[in-house]
C-alpha cells in the first residue's frame, strides 16, 4: 500500500511544479509586451516623427516584421541567453521565474514613466543576478559581450553623424539632394515606412529572445517553438506600452525624411549584425545614439547633450542592469529561505 505522506508529498510538487509554470507563463506574456513597447517607439520613431503613418497601421507592421525577425534569426542570441551566461543545467523554474520578474519590473517602470529603456542589458543584468546567487556566472562569455554593448552605440552614433553630415547642413554641394527629395517626396515617404519595417524585423531578430532565453534555459519550451509563440505577444506591447513613441519622437530631436532614412538604415543594420553574432544588444540604445548624432548635427553638441530627457536616458542605460540584477540575486535569495 502506498505511503499517504508520499503522495501527500507528489501532490504538493506536483501543484507546486503546476503553480511555478502558470507564473512563467504569465511574468513571460508581461515581459514581451514591455519589451515590445519600447521596440516599438524605436522601430517607427522616424516614420512617426515625420508623420507619414498611423499609430494603428504602425502597430500592424511591427507586428509583423518583428515576428518574421524572430522567427528566421532569433536563435543565436537565444542560444547566448540560454546557455552562455549561466549553465541551463543550474536555471531551474525557480530561477527562470526570478529572471522574468526581475527585468519585466524593471522594464515596466520605464515604460510607465515613458523612458526608452536598454532592454537587453536588464534581461542579461537579471540573468547575472541569478549567476553571481548561485556562484556559476560564465565570465568569459560576459566579456566577450560587454564591450559590444559600447561599441554598437558608439558606431551607430559615428556612422549617422558621419552619413547626416553629408545633407545637414543645406549647402552648395549638397543642395541638388533637396531638390531630388522635393521631387520625390511620396516615393521617400514609402521608403521610410519600408526602413521602420526594417527596424522592426531588425529588432525582432535579437529583442524576442530576451524572453525566450530564460525559458529554454530551463528547458520550458525549445528556442524554435518559443520564438514563434512569443513573437506575436512581443509584437503586441506596441498596444500596451505606446507612450514611449510620442516621447522619443517629439522630445529628442525633430526627424526629417532624409534623416529619418539615416536613423533606420544605421540601427536596423546594426542590429541585424550583432544578431547573426549571437550578441544581445538593445535596439532602443543604438537607435537612440543615432538620434543623439543626428540632434547634435541640428541643435550643437551643447544643447543635445543638456536635453534633460538624453541625461535620464543616459542614467537609466547605466543604473537599470544594476537594479535588474540585484533584484534577481535577491528574489532568488528570498525564494531560497522561504523554500528552506
Amino acid at each position: 500500500m502506498r505511503d499517504p505522506h508520499a503522495a501527500a508529498e507528489d501532490q504538493y510538487g506536483w501543484g507546486r511544479d503546476l503553480m511555478g509554470y502558470l507564473l512563467i507563463i504569465i511574468f513571460a506574456i508581461i515581459f514581451a509586451l514591455n519589451l515590445g513597447g519600447g521596440n516599438f517607439a524605436a522601430s517607427f520613431v522616424a516614420a512617426s516623427g515625420c508623420r507619414i503613418i498611423s499609430r494603428a497601421k504602425a502597430t500592424a507592421l511591427f507586428i509583423g516584421f518583428a515576428a518574421l525577425g524572430a522567427v528566421t534569426l532569433g536563435q543565436p542570441v537565444t542560444r547566448t541567453l540560454s546557455r552562455g551566461i549561466v549553465a541551463p543545467q543550474l536555471i531551474g523554474l525557480e530561477a527562470c521565474l526570478v529572471i522574468l520578474i526581475a527585468a519585466s519590473s524593471t522594464l515596466f517602470l520605464a515604460n510607465l514613466i515613458h523612458l526608452p529603456q536598454s532592454t537587453s542589458l536588464v534581461t542579461v543584468g537579471s540573468i547575472v543576478g541569478v549567476g553571481l546567487f548561485l556562484g556559476k556566472v560564465n565570465y568569459r562569455i560576459f566579456g566577450f559581450l560587454a564591450p559590444y554593448w559600447v561599441l554598437l552605440p558608439v558606431a551607430a552614433f559615428f556612422l549617422t553623424r558621419y552619413l547626416g553630415k553629408l545633407i545637414y547642413p543645406p549647402r552648395k554641394g549638397n543642395y541638388w539632394i533637396y531638390e531630388k527629395v522635393v521631387s520625390q517626396g511620396k516615393r521617400l515617404k514609402a521608403f521610410v515606412i519600408i526602413a521602420s519595417c526594417y527596424n522592426a524585423f531588425a529588432c525582432g531578430t535579437n529583442n524576442v529572445a530576451n524572453v525566450v532565453g530564460p525559458l529554454a534555459g530551463a528547458n520550458i519550451v525549445s528556442p524554435t517553438l518559443g520564438l514563434a509563440l512569443l513573437a506575436p505577444v512581443f509584437g503586441l506591447g506596441a498596444l500596451a506600452f505606446p507612450g514611449t513613441l510620442k516621447v522619443t519622437a517629439e522630445k529628442i530631436v525633430p526627424l526629417g525624411l532624409l534623416t529619418a532614412t539615416i536613423v533606420c538604415l544605421v540601427s536596423g543594420t546594426l542590429m541585424i549584425l550583432s544578431s547573426c553574432l549571437g550578441i544581445p544588444q538593445s535596439f532602443v540604445m543604438v537607435k537612440m545614439a543615432s538620434l543623439f548624432a543626428i540632434g547634435t548635427l541640428k541643435n550643437g553638441h551643447r544643447i543635445t547633450w543638456g536635453n534633460p530627457l538624453v541625461l535620464k536616458t543616459s542614467l537609466a542605460w547605466m543604473v537599470t542592469p544594476l537594479i535588474a540584477t540585484a533584484l534577481a540575486y535577491a528574489l532568488l535569495g528570498v525564494w531560497h529561505v522561504v523554500s528552506d
